[in-house]
């Protein structure tokens, strides 16, 4: 009897480029030169840890060039590969195409599990990798511009940027070599929750379609819908939060290292998250029930399941038993390409990850336009707009002879601040996103799945980009 070999996740984002890129009308040879990684840089250094040199190994993946500077996280995982590193910057490429952000695609990683390493040794190691980074593989503002991912943080960039600018010093723009910083290093509000808020605002576009939530079994508004969260990490944390506590979305269970729990009535998403930050798990929640094989719980039946976590944990094994009439892939690769055609041929309706979490991206791109023009979003018209508000307040009472509400006065001469701001970018991107993905599909009545049709519309912008500048004849 054969035994069957699950794909690697390069293989499984491959196989999906290659479904999306064989219905666009390409050029002879296009089509593999997106698909192609450009350049993998391997990068092996020492580090001097508690009286003995260790040698950590990492990689810089630029996938695409087609626009600049290049654009991707950086991960610390003890698991990670080279193989994982390209499949991510190819998703970065994809990603940023179909939101458009006017970035190629990138990604970074060091192996390494950072929680066996003080916080003194990470940063060590932190600034060894970064200049190996800055020499080697050629990170900055202008050329590639790394962002916290998995196993990293605001504090790792402020880290790397610190390097940058010592070893730049004369670059004015040095604030932009990375992304995701504290909002004192000149980050931008609201970019820890731009992943999780994106996966929202992705959600709330597809509920807009009736159309779209009836093809899912499912009818009426986010408001009590059921939902299953794998990993309750940045991401995942956010997107259930803000389900939950804006939009009326019930979470019934939440799938991690340890196992799972389950609550039919609703599981309060912030204790939840405490309890694990607490103990490193989510065993012994109080008023739940715990589920050690928390892999099964995938199969649990659901409106809507929220896979968070990390790349292949929906596969040929488990995708015929997935009962979620919505899945809503906001980790990176969590559904394996033969899960996908699985999941495609039973009906099920999927929200693929190169749209429904690029949120980090584009709040990303934002920070580093505020970088770049050097002045904070707001900070010129703030003002101007609180006093148009007030005049506007005035003129309604001068005209009706009646006192306006003090609510209604404090909500008029209110201006955007820059969550604000950024709030209203990444959702007007969201929405923009969805209904170009859903022009796709109207313009092919044989592609019926949103996976498909974005890798579509992503392909499409970059082979434009390459073809207008006369890269490809």
């Amino acid at each position: 009897m054969a035994v069957h070999t699950q794909m690697t996740f390069l293989q499984s984002v491959d196989r999906m480029f290659d479904r999306a890129a064989k219905l666009l009308d390409l050029p002879p040879g296009l089509a593999q030169l997106i698909k192609d990684c450009n350049v993998v840089y391997q990068i092996r250094f020492p580090v001097r840890i508690r009286g003995e040199y260790r040698v950590f190994r990492g990689w810089r993946a630029v996938h695409s060039e087609h626009r600049l500077p290049a654009k991707g996280g950086i991960r610390y995982s003890p698991h990670v590969n080279q193989e994982e590193v390209e499949a991510l910057a190819a998703l970065m490429s994809y990603k940023c195409a179909i939101v458009d952000v006017p970035y190629g695609g990138a990604k970074g990683a060091l192996a390494i599990d950072p929680r066996e390493y003080t916080e003194e040794e990470l940063e060590r190691i932190t600034r060894r990798f970064a200049t190996e980074l800055i020499h080697k593989a050629g990170i900055g503002p202008s050329t590639d511009v790394p962002a916290p991912d998995m196993g990293t943080n605001a504090q790792v960039m402020a880290w790397l940027m610190d390097v940058y600018q010592t070893l730049r010093p004369d670059d004015i723009n040095a604030t932009a070599c990375v992304t995701g910083k504290f909002p004192s290093m000149s980050g931008i509000a609201g970019r820890v929750e731009a992943t999780g808020r994106g996966v929202q605002y992705a959600i709330r576009e597809f509920f807009r379609h009736p159309e779209d939530v009836a093809k899912a079994g499912l009818s009426g508004g986010l408001e009590g819908k059921t939902v299953i969260v794998q990993g309750l990490g940045n991401v995942g944390y956010h997107a259930s939060r803000f389900l939950a506590e804006e939009d009326g979305a019930r979470i019934i269970a939440v799938i991690e290292r340890d196992g799972a729990i389950v609550d039919e009535r609703g599981l309060d998403v912030e204790a939840v998250y405490r309890h694990l930050q607490k103990t490193g798990g989510v065993e012994g929640f109080p008023g739940a029930r715990f589920v050690p094989d928390g892999a099964r719980v995938l199969e649990a039946e659901c409106d809507m399941l929220i896979p968070a976590a990390v790349e292949n944990q929906i596969t040929a094994e488990n995708a015929p038993r997935i009962q979620a009439r919505l899945i809503v892939e906001a980790a990176n690769g969590p559904v394996t390409a033969e899960a996908d055609e699985i999941l495609r041929r039973r009906g099920r309706v999927l929200i693929p990850d190169v749209y429904a979490n690029a949120g980090g991206v584009t709040v990303s791109y934002f920070e580093w336009i505020k970088n770049l023009s050097h002045i904070r979003f707001g900070r010129l018209d703030r003002r101007f707009e609180e006093l148009r508000g007030e005049q506007v307040t005035n003129a309604l009472e001068t005209v009706t002879g009646r006192t306006v509400p003090e609510s209604v006065r404090r909500s008029l001469a209110r201006a955007a601040d820059e969550l604000d701001l950024v709030r209203s970018g990444l959702d007007d991107t969201m929405r923009v996103a969805y209904q170009e993905i859903k022009e796709v599909m109207e313009r092919h009545p044989d592609v019926d799945d949103m996976r498909t049709a974005a890798y579509m519309l992503g392909i499409d912008k970059i082979a434009r980009s390459y073809i207008e500048r006369g890269v490809w004849p």
